[in-house]
């Protein structure tokens, strides 16, 4: 991440906006929210590297994960 980047909080402090208004302004909503979110995500991302371990992706889609995480 470049230091320019990290000045920018505009982004987040948006999307923090947007998580709380989503939320009805409920901190401790938002918060569990976010905490459920993450998890789920989680569980997905273990699921994808079970399946490449697995060998149950196929190999173009392997090539694009590694092209977009770079």
């Amino acid at each position: 991440m470049s230091a320019t980047s990290l000045l920018d909080n505009s982004h987040y402090e948006q999307a923090c906006d947007q998580a709380i208004a989503m939320c009805d302004g409920n901190l401790r909503s938002t918060i569990k929210a976010l905490i459920m979110a993450n998890e789920y995500l989680e569980a997905e991302l273990e699921e994808l590297r079970a399946a490449i371990s697995a060998d149950c992706i196929p190999e173009t889609s392997r090539s694009k994960m590694r092209s977009s995480a770079a």
